[in-house]
């Protein structure tokens, strides 16, 4: 057991990456809307996420190396690694940017149900101190430059997260038999299937590949060490999924409908539980953003030093300032209250076009055996590999759509 969790490790990580407030908000309106339902959809996910996730960091424990370090590399035509080196630095780093100030407020806003809302005047403006303080927590975590450190606190803030959820879920005492059944029959009532794209599409996400193989590198160095790897993926994103089934649970357990985000969800909590209920969603809700408001910057940092060829040491300086760039736009639009929609919008179309170019670049890496050697995917590896990849695609053109208004 000691053994076991001295290599738990990026797997934490990653579930801190894809439950950000963007998740919580999601997995929120699909428990209010259509109760229970949808929970397949959400399994689903997880299964695609640990397809994935698992190649990912496969390829950073045998290669030794970060997902862009080997596009970079493995590319040979000038012209079309121009292209993937552009259009990954585009959707992830400007991406990441543009989220990292949900990240930040949504975390601040877990607190506010804590704390209330101190404001400071300045001039016209109205900052948010809420914001600064979470803000100042992430470049903490992140300026250290210890990888132990920075795993160290992320799990505890996972653990923290899940905890708070899964007794908020308890709480409302749901119908345990109505779950099961609803885990195992895919239903798709009316008006649903936006719902269960954006359920997928908020838990397999194109960073968290560039994410989990960088940090698998980082923590683990010998081919032996894979059978951790996978236990610790594994482990992660069914916690990560069940996070999130917790959340649309204990949304579903709401008789009203005039709920659109977490926030309200706390206030309908309160007259049919009890105040608690309130606090714990608020702790669960902080704790989803700082730990994507740490790990947005982290990536988009090892994105950028594998792109451009730079030394991605947590403590170099052009890594640092990449993490600072990303997480100091995050703290200023966030604490301001300025809404980046236009480049949340660019953000949306370049990751919708990313993930099943990355899903796709992972699956012919991981057939590579100058890469990977006996390590490379088996055939039902490549199918799943394949049957994601498909719903990848048509998740970006939705994404691509909605975006312009066209459905």
């Amino acid at each position: 057991m000691k053994r076991f969790l001295k290599n738990i490790g990026p797997g934490p990580l990653v579930a801190a990456a894809f439950i950000g407030p963007g998740t919580v908000t999601v997995c929120t309106l699909a428990g209010v809307n259509f109760g229970y339902t949808l929970l397949w959809a959400m399994v689903l996910s997880i299964i695609a996420t640990i397809v994935l996730q698992e190649m990912a960091a496969r390829l950073g424990v045998v290669s030794q190396k970060g997902l862009s370090e080997i596009i970079r590399s493995e590319i040979k035509n000038p012209t079309l690694r121009l292209f993937a080196i552009i259009l990954i630095l585009s959707a992830i780093v400007v991406g990441n940017a543009a989220y990292e100030a949900g990240n930040i407020s949504g975390g601040a806003l877990g607190m506010q149900t804590l704390f209330g809302d101190p404001v400071i005047a300045v001039g016209d403006l109205s900052l948010n101190v809420l914001s600064l303080v979470i803000g100042a927590l992430a470049f903490v975590l992140l300026y250290i430059g210890n990888y132990k450190i920075l795993e160290k606190g992320l799990v505890f803030l996972v653990i923290l997260m899940s905890l708070a959820f899964l007794t908020t879920t308890i709480i409302t005492k749901p119908n345990v038999v109505d779950i099961v059944k609803s885990i195992i029959v895919p239903k798709f009532p009316e008006g649903s299937i936006l719902t269960v794209i954006g359920l997928i599409g908020t838990t397999v996400v194109p960073y968290n590949l560039f994410l989990h193989a960088s940090l698998a590198k980082t923590k683990w160095h010998n081919k032996s060490d894979l059978g951790f790897a996978r236990k610790d993926t594994m482990l992660a994103v069914v916690l990560g999924g069940v996070v999130s089934m917790c959340i649309m649970i204990s949304a579903s357990s709401i008789p009203f409908q005039d709920i659109s985000n977490v926030s309200d969800l706390a206030k309908g909590l309160e007259p049919l539980f009890g105040v608690y209920a309130k606090y714990f969603l608020a702790v669960g809700l902080f704790a989803a953003g700082i730990t994507s408001a740490i790990t947005a910057p982290l990536a988009a940092a090892f994105v950028a030093s594998g792109c451009l060829g730079w030394d991605a040491n947590l403590k170099s300086r052009k890594f640092r300032a990449v993490w600072m760039f990303i997480l100091g736009l995050g703290v200023v639009f966030s604490t301001i209250g300025f809404k980046s929609i236009e480049i949340i919008k660019f953000a949306q179309v370049a990751n919708g076009l990313l993930l099943p170019i990355i899903a796709g670049f992972l699956l012919w890496v991981m057939n590579k055996a100058s890469v990977l050697g006996s390590y490379k995917n088996s055939k039902i590896q490549n199918i799943l590999g394949v049957l994601i990849m498909l719903v990848a695609v048509f998740l970006g053109l939705k994404g691509i759509l909605s975006v312009f208004n066209l459905i």
